[in-house]
């Protein structure tokens, strides 16, 4: 699990390592480099977790890395029991996700259909483009996925009724 999580890690802190400017043909601020930021190491088993956006089922986040509620880059670990999937919504930031553990099933679009979706195994990768309506989450085992982006982040269900339920009827 350690090496799964420092790979995605690698992986998705890779988007946006570089020193703190600001250049005209780009608007976005990055953090300033060594000496100034310090090295960060994160053990999986010493993580905080916290029940993710109004859920009652279990699906739980721990934050490993900024803020996903304010500007700038955010590296978020989800955990999805089983059984438990999104509902369809979408984000008003790209996504960029790892999964780390489980088989994590996907599909795309406004119509909730667990049955079709795409499973993804550990070690692979999905893009969530800003705005693009989807659902995931975890059917037949508990998945565990990384989740990188550039917030503010949050997820507005295309229903409006509520971001989790069951994945099966």
């Amino acid at each position: 699990m350690r090496a799964a999580i420092a790979c995605a890690a690698a992986l998705m802190l890779g988007c946006g390592a570089a020193p703190a400017e600001k250049t005209a043909a780009s608007s976005v601020t990055l953090p300033t480099g060594y000496p100034e930021r310090p090295f960060a190491r994160v053990q999986f088993d010493k993580l905080t977790w916290r029940p993710t956006e109004g859920n009652t089922l279990g699906v739980e986040t721990a934050v490993v890395e900024g803020d996903p509620s304010k500007p700038g880059y955010y590296l978020t670990i989800n955990h999805f029991p089983k059984g438990v999937m999104s509902r369809p919504h979408y984000h008003p930031d790209e996504r960029y996700v790892i999964v780390l553990r489980g088989t994590w099933y996907t599909d795309e679009g406004e119509e909730f259909r667990p049955r079709q979706s795409v499973p993804l195994k550990p070690g692979d990768f999905m893009r969530h483009p800003k705005g693009g309506p989807h659902y995931d989450g975890a059917i037949d085992e508990d998945t565990w996925v990384a989740i990188s982006g550039y917030g503010p982040t949050k997820a507005t269900v295309i229903d409006g009724g509520p971001l989790f339920g069951k994945s099966t009827p």
